[in-house]
């Protein structure tokens, strides 16, 4: 069981037969490979935030790659775990954008807000980006964003960098706020990202909508 709404939403979805032989994959590979985030992470973001309670989507690309980094939520690292350049770079605009200082790493308490940490390909092979890419992942969390866009309460889509931006053609419903710039990556940080005040923009928007803001800064 995921989560209550998810496993209901999801019902037919997960009876389709790419998502057995997906099921079936992935189920090789932890078998044969280190693969992160640790199997029982691998839906967290469904876990931590039920598809009723959804406020704002944050899409990533596939895991951090490295030892002890992913569990589950898209750019977010357990405790103790050094922060990844992207998320060092999310941080320092979330205090520009609201004054706000944040030192933990682990996003767990947005999650648990309503922030839907998600990322297109939910597996990755240990120091290997993008090695479960097109193995039926994106069908998968396309749905999910789909599914998302039927909804009728607003939610908040903020799409960093292209890879994320591509997923724009899903969100057609106009009830819903979609905030897109560069990836936060040390890369392009310095092309859009910094200064585009995702945080105080997301919250404007749940506020207008008679929605409780997120709490960005740690818990």
């Amino acid at each position: 069981m995921i989560n209550k709404n998810w496993d209901i939403v999801l019902k037919d979805e997960m009876n389709k037969p790419y998502f057995k032989e997906l099921g079936i994959f992935i189920k090789d590979e932890y078998a044969h490979k280190i693969i992160f985030p640790q199997y029982k992470n691998i839906f967290n973001a469904l876990r931590y935030t039920d598809y009723d309670e959804v406020k704002v989507v944050i899409l990533g690309q596939d895991p951090y790659h490295g030892t002890g980094e992913a569990h589950g939520l898209s750019f977010s690292v357990r405790e103790g775990v050094k922060r990844p350049p992207s998320l060092d770079n999310i941080f320092k605009e979330l205090y520009n954008d609201l004054g706000v200082k944040r030192e933990n790493n682990d996003l767990t308490d947005w999650a648990r807000q309503g922030v839907f940490l998600l990322n297109s390909v939910l597996t990755v092979v240990k120091d290997t980006p993008l090695s479960h890419r097109n193995k039926g992942w994106e069908i998968f969390t396309d749905d999910l964003i789909k599914l998302l866009n039927k909804r009728e309460k607003p939610i908040v889509f903020i799409l960093w960098g292209s890879y994320a931006r591509s997923k724009k053609a899903l969100i057609t419903n106009k009830n819903h706020y979609i905030i897109e710039s560069a990836h936060p990556s040390p890369l392009s940080a310095h092309r859009g990202f910094f200064g585009s005040r995702p945080f105080s923009r997301a919250n404007n928007f749940l506020v207008s909508n008679g929605i409780k803001p997120i709490k960005w800064g740690d818990e």
